[in-house]
């Protein structure tokens, strides 16, 4: 039978419908989800040994939960996947406010209903979508928005004395019975009214203006929190901690392949610059590389941590930072160049919250670092390592010795931002040794890719501090590091590595 097509409490009752509270009906779905090998968690990277086995044993222990981690980490899209677990739709008395369960009314509207209709109560179905609410905890948040208050316009409207109950305007939460209710960073939320919130998860009863009262509300709680607020904008109340069963927490992604999967699934790239762009592999990872340096960096407040939208926000810049040099040189098809790293800053430097320390450096400052460590990092695992040559007398055996001497002479090589591709090609091509070097580590690498790597290793060399790197307003310049040293004066000092003058 459609249970859609059963209209009133008679009919409900004929089919055998028997209430169940929303924790019951989660475990259930639960247990037949984990039977099944459904996932019901799609979408989410990186927790399938961690943080979803915690929830799903929270879940099966008809648990409220509260979701502890850093920005950035997934826990409201967690929360909202939850419903996922709930039946499809649900029977409720038609015009309740609250979801009242035919068989088990709450609410006087729904009571009253039932005593003057009896089987032939109007029942509506509720789809599961319909049953999550959010409530972003702020310092403006009151007792009435969550539990409710007196309405004066109602009282005056239906013509009621303030001792009648039909006066009261419920909040959020009476409204979310049989419902996921989620509160996101639960410390920002006042003292005084997270107090309010003890009855109901305690006892799921409330109070409104002195009415006496007792609405057996059946919700589950979730709620979510960053550490820094224990310390910095606010706290959990102790007493209200002890009533959320479970503490799940999440964190960053452990892996590069992992972290590379999160942004991938959810940057925003549009099926254009999909076709016409292309995107090295190691240009990805050197993406990732700066979210992992920068959760490692002195300069960087791990308390606030470092949101994976950084990284996704920072491949649509990749994109678009090719797209329009594409634009600019009226280019059918675009490839990336590492110099096109640089183009993701906005992305870094609007999502690092920065220490004493690294204030004082400036955020250009230290997001440019972070490349440059990104780019250390990288190239250490893909060339020979520079330094293991530093101490070597005899120049030759350094495979960068060609590249290095060439700088050394005096020569300079500048990769232009918005250089068309044969331009840039043309740059690369003119350092004596640097072709030689990546046809010897890369021979079956294609055109593109060689002038991909040719640029890299310049890169790489300038952070192992063999050649200097200067970032114009324009591109970037490759001098031998020697003569810029001296360009600076012997009371100036040039950062090395940073690609900063």
């Amino acid at each position: 039978m459609n249970i859609k097509k059963i209209t009133v409490l008679g009919e409900l009752k004929a089919a055998g419908y028997q209430p169940k509270t929303i924790k019951e009906e989660m475990r259930d779905n639960l247990i037949a989800a984990l039977q099944s090998k459904k996932n019901v968690f799609e979408g989410i990277q990186g927790y399938d040994e961690s943080v979803i086995p915690q929830l799903q044993t929270a879940i099966l222990s008809r648990h409220n939960i509260i979701l502890l981690g850093l920005r950035g980490q997934a826990k409201t899209r967690l929360a909202r996947l939850m419903v996922n677990l709930l039946d499809e739709y649900i029977p409720v008395v038609k015009g309740s406010e609250m979801n009242d369960d035919p068989l088990q009314p709450i609410s006087r509207y729904a009571k009253d209903q039932i005593a003057e209709w009896g089987l032939q109560t109007p029942v509506a179905w509720l789809h599961r979508d319909e049953r999550y609410a959010e409530k972003l905890a702020t310092p403006d948040v009151s007792v009435a928005d969550l539990i409710g208050d007196v309405d004066p316009i109602k009282a005056a409207t239906l013509k009621l004395n303030y001792a009648d109950e039909r006066v009261i305007h419920y909040g959020i939460i009476p409204r979310s019975h049989r419902s996921i209710f989620v509160i996101n960073e639960l410390p920002d939320l006042q003292a005084r009214i997270q107090v309010s919130l003890f009855n109901i998860l305690q006892e799921g009863d409330i109070q409104i203006r002195g009415f006496k009262m007792r609405l057996p509300l059946d919700i589950q709680f979730v709620f979510t929190a960053n550490p820094e607020d224990y310390t910095n904008r606010g706290s959990i109340v102790t007493p209200l901690k002890d009533r959320i069963d479970s503490q799940i927490l999440t964190h960053y992604p452990k892996s590069m392949g992992i972290s590379r999967a999160i942004t991938e699934q959810e940057s925003d790239i549009t099926p254009s610059q999909k076709e016409s762009i292309v995107i090295p592999s190691l240009l990805q990872d050197l993406i990732e590389q700066v979210a992992f340096e920068a959760r490692e960096s002195d300069f960087v407040d791990k308390k606030s941590g470092v949101s994976a939208r950084l990284t996704i926000s920072a491949l649509e810049n990749l994109y678009s930072t090719v797209e329009r040099r594409m634009l600019i040189n009226k280019e059918s098809k675009g490839y990336a160049r590492i110099s096109d790293i640089y183009g993701i800053l906005p992305s870094i430097t609007g999502k690092v919250e920065l220490v004493y320390e690294g204030e004082v450096e400036g955020i250009a400052t230290v997001a440019t670092m972070l490349i440059g460590k990104a780019l250390r990092k990288q190239f250490s695992g893909i060339f020979p390592n520079p330094e293991k040559n530093k101490k070597v007398k005899v120049k030759s055996v350094s495979p960068y010795a060609e590249i290095v001497n060439w700088f050394n002479e005096g020569n300079k090589v500048d990769i232009m931002q918005n250089a068309p591709q044969a331009t840039y090609e043309k740059a690369l091509l003119f350092v004596t040794g640097l072709n030689d070097l990546v046809k010897t580590h890369f021979p079956r690498a294609s055109k593109q890719e060689q002038l991909f790597m040719m640029e890299f290793a310049l890169h790489g060399l300038a952070e192992f501090s063999q050649l200097s790197k200067h970032r114009l307003e324009t591109g970037i310049q490759f001098k031998d590091l020697l003569g810029s040293m001296m360009n600076f004066g012997i009371g100036e000092e040039e950062e090395e590595g940073t690609g900063l003058n």
